[in-house]
């Protein structure tokens, strides 16, 4: 496929929007609530926050449920086929809704949109949708809202550009961590893999309006940041500066904020230079999602993976190596067509020789416009679900092997809520990405604090306050 050149959301473009914002605000039909249903990644979670932040710009205020608000919008996901199915289902569901709330304005943005197809399906199959766009489009949703606002006729644009909007208001999920986004898109076009077809190829964010970002962060008192981009290590491509992503993390290092985490990486990227840097940092957690897919070096290379086996476990040494102790986490497919039970067996050694933290494992679903969909000898889902049964008990056991060495340690918990099973006691992450457990009240939210690891209760440390 060849390369398309990024687009950059000039000063003037964003000042439009901020005037279409406002003329929505002053309109006597415009919606006086929202609420966001988002599905699927943390950048689907991030671009959720820019959703809201534009939406409180036309002068409306958050609802707390689907049935309270009068302007419902899915952020939608389609990297796994119940995603889109759930999404469907739910936006469908609001059709009813409408029947109680007639001024319901409904609309649907995201990955699932920007599918070759979903525009016109949506157009002829859900005529109720009020308002669809792709994700090239999200910067320019004070427009859109403004036309759907003016028209009796849904309003569906989906462009294929790869864009670059900077500055756009957000209304952040939490006060004491924040996602910034330091690049968009993909190139790797894994063959199982809908991402580069919906999300644009590969584009960096400017580092200094990253650099920016983090500050203004830091100074408002945030504690700890997350880094997405689809493949994270191969920032940098195309950007005249020359800085890549071990050069961005020091930088980033340099700004003082207590916590900064980061995904997704690709096996492929992971440069000595990236490890050392982990090594070297005062601020980067001790902890790396390392997506291996598969154990089988056949599968790799049918999944356009671009390493080997050995490749990976070679990576996985040099981390804790020069990182001791580090959480590992991934991701796992079973089912990949041509899948043999050999083959899969070296998905289940793969998981018990590296002993991961935890992984998030799936079924493979065929996505329509991938390689892998075409692909024959699928899958028969009787057989995938045995093996991803054996996966999933597989990679429990490995989890309370992994997750023992914290008994007795000492760790700084990010507190972000209270436990679900007392409001006696608080959870939050530490600083190898493990959930903790230990007894605090509500002001202790947003806090850092010292606990000591006491025991381990279904795949939750508990700890005690030091």
């Amino acid at each position: 496929m060849a390369e398309r050149k990024p687009v950059h959301i000039t000063k003037e473009q964003l000042a439009e929007q901020r005037g279409y914002a406002a003329e929505v605000s002053a309109m006597e039909n415009r919606p006086r609530s929202y609420h966001v249903v988002t599905y699927g990644c943390q950048m689907n979670a991030h671009d959720s926050e820019k959703l809201s932040g534009m939406l409180r710009q036309m002068g409306m205020e958050e609802a707390p449920t689907r049935e309270d608000a009068d302007f419902v919008i899915f952020n939608t996901c389609c990297v796994r086929d119940n995603a889109e199915r759930r999404a469907l289902g739910n936006v469908t569901w609001l059709k009813e809704v409408r029947k109680k709330n007639p001024n319901l304005i409904i609309a649907v943005c995201g990955c699932m949109i920007q599918q070759p197809g979903m525009a016109e399906k949506i157009l002829k199959q859900y005529k109720f949708i009020d308002l669809a766009f792709g994700t090239s489009n999200l910067w320019r949703l004070p427009e859109l809202l403004h036309r759907t606002l003016r028209s009796d006729r849904s309003v569906v644009v989906v462009e294929e550009e790869d864009s670059i909007a900077e500055d756009l208001p957000v209304q952040r999920l939490r006060q004491d961590a924040a996602y910034i986004t330091i690049m968009y898109g993909c190139d790797n076009f894994c063959s199982y893999c809908i991402v580069p077809y919906v999300r644009g190829r590969e584009r960096s964010r400017d580092p200094e309006a990253i650099l920016r970002e983090a500050r203004e962060l830091h100074a408002s008192g945030v504690k700890e940041i997350m880094l997405l981009g689809q493949n994270v290590n191969s920032y940098g491509k195309g950007l005249e500066c020359g800085m890549n992503f071990p050069e961005l993390l020091r930088r980033l290092d340099e700004v003082g904020i207590p916590r900064i985490r980061f995904m997704t990486s690709h096996p492929k990227d992971l440069s000595d230079e990236l490890i050392e840097v982990l090594g070297q940092s005062k601020h980067i957690l001790p902890q790396f999602h390392l997506p291996v897919q598969h154990g089988n070096d056949e599968i790799l290379r049918r999944m356009n993976r671009r390493y080997t086996r050995e490749q990976y476990l070679d990576k996985v040494r040099k981390l804790r190596q020069a990182v001791p102790g580090i959480g590992l986490t991934t991701d796992i497919i079973v089912g990949f067509p041509g899948e043999t039970e050999e083959q899969f067996l070296d998905t289940l050694s793969i998981v018990e020789e590296v002993g991961y933290d935890s992984a998030f494992t799936f079924i493979y679903s065929p996505r329509t416009g991938t390689v892998a969909a075409s692909m024959e000898d699928q899958i028969p889902e009787d057989v995938a679900t045995d093996r991803i049964k054996r996966l999933i008990a597989a990679q429990e056991a490995g989890q309370k092997k992994a997750m023992s060495r914290f008994i007795g340690s000492e760790e700084e918990v990010l507190v972000e809520g209270l436990s679900r099973r007392s409001d006696k006691a608080v959870s939050g992450h530490g600083r190898h990405g493990v959930s903790i457990t230990f007894p605090g009240t509500e002001s202790d939210i947003g806090q850092i604090v010292r606990v000591r690891v006491t025991e381990m209760k279904n795949n939750t440390l508990m700890g005690e306050r030091i």
